[in-house]
Order: C-alpha cells, then structure tokens, then sequence
C-alpha cells in the first residue's frame, strides 16, 4: 500500500476524530497566540499512541510512561526493509544532529512490526548503527498488534516469489510532547529540518 496514501488515510481519520475536542478546547480557551503552530499535521486531543508495552533491544520492558519528560518520535519499521526504513532512520539521525544538545531531550523509538525476525538482538545490530541513543521495540505480535492499534497504523505480511514474505506499514512519524500526548503527525519524506522545526516547538 502506497506510503502517501496510508499517511493521508490516517491523517483525516484522526483530524476528523479530534475535531470535536479541538473545537471545545478553543471554545474554553479562546484564541491564543501562545498556540503552537506545526508544519506536520496537528493531531493534539487524539490521545493515540498510549497503551502498549514492548521489550526494547536491550532486553527491558517499556511502555509510554518509560520515556516521560522527553519529546518521543515514533515510527514502525523493521530491520530487513529494503528502503523506507533505513532512509527514514537516517533522516532521523540527521534530525538529533540539528538539534545539538536538545537531543538529549528526545527519544526515536522504531517498533518493529516483524516480531518473528526482529529479536532484541537483532534490533540492536540494526538501529545503533544509524543512532546509538535510538531504541528499537519488538514484543509477542499480540503485543505489536496492539502497540499499532494504539497508533492507528497499518502492517500486514506481504509474502515474496522466493517464498519469504516483506512487510507493508504505515510509514508516517508520532511526535508526542513530555506528558506523552500525541502532538504531531508527520510524513516521512518531509525532510530533516521540519522535524526538527515540529521537535523544537515542543520543547519550548
């Protein structure tokens, strides 16, 4: 399924699902300049991406509540994709870059939607490479499967000639804030400096 359209999908399913608590918000609050503005999509009152627990590459349990007090960017993957995935991290590792020391701010979490083949082992190999302060997080695939529920993200096997099989996913980036609200819905292919941009304005 084509990245574009999956990231436009979920993009109007959570605005429309959203709308009625964004617009009581402004009704209590009134206008106000101090509002943050993003250059993602704007995803505030969702409450998506809350409830899962997963094992993370170095063999401990997380769940939301393990990253508190840091700006969490989000994004499923696995380790055997043969091009979103290690693009998108490498842009992502090109982001903490640009952010200089508000890095220490932030968590990349990859959730791998390949339980099968994605041991902790494996992750670690993977992700340090792009980013020794990336964690990756796999778990029982009941656990994936919620852990993407919680998201509102999309995975399914795709199986190959060969006999193997690929996997297709939602390939969009979750900023959620220091309290963990979902924040920001971001496509991937927007460049390094607008995330940054979005990571920034959540850390003000």
């Amino acid at each position: 399924m084509h990245t574009r359209f999956l990231h436009s999908r979920l993009t109007r399913r959570m605005l429309l699902s959203s709308g009625v608590a964004l617009c009581a918000a402004t009704l209590l609050t009134g206008c106000n300049d101090a509002t943050p503005v993003f250059k993602g999509s704007d995803i505030s009152g969702t409450r998506i991406g809350r409830d899962w627990t997963l094992t993370g590459m170095d063999g401990k349990t997380y769940t939301l509540q393990s990253f508190a007090g840091k700006v969490v960017l989000v994004l499923f993957g696995f380790t055997q994709c043969p091009d979103v995935c290690p693009t998108s991290l490498a842009e992502l590792a090109q982001v903490m870059k640009l952010l200089g020391s508000q890095a220490e701010r932030v968590q990349v979490l990859m959730i791998s939607v390949d339980p099968e083949r994605d041991t902790p082992e494996v992750l670690r190999a993977y992700i340090s490479g792009f980013d020794p302060a990336f964690m990756g997080l796999t778990g029982s695939p009941e656990q994936v499967k919620q852990a993407a529920a919680s998201f509102k993200a999309f995975y399914a096997k795709a199986p190959t000639a060969n006999g193997g099989y690929n996997m297709d996913h939602s390939a969009s980036f979750y900023l959620l804030d220091p309290t963990g609200e979902a924040r920001v819905l971001l496509a991937n292919n927007v460049g390094a400096e607008t995330i940054a941009q979005d990571i920034r304005t959540l850390l003000r």
